[in-house]
């Protein structure tokens, strides 16, 4: 295995995060949007199915 020097570490370190495709900032804006909408949905969703199940039990078991 060949080992490289520092500087030939950091002059490919720099190409490689040339060839990155940064997002743009409304990108990044309406990818963190969805995020919160559908981190919203999952937790009333489960909200939901915790609530049907206690109810459910809370019939089976009658107290």
């Amino acid at each position: 295995m060949s080992t490289t020097n520092p500087l030939q570490f950091l002059q490919q370190v720099r190409a490689e995060v040339a060839k990155v495709v940064w997002p743009t900032r409304r990108e990044t804006l309406l990818t963190t949007l969805m995020v919160f909408i559908l981190s919203a949905l999952a937790a009333t969703f489960f909200s939901l199915v915790d609530l049907g199940i206690r109810t459910a039990l809370t019939y089976i078991i009658g107290v």
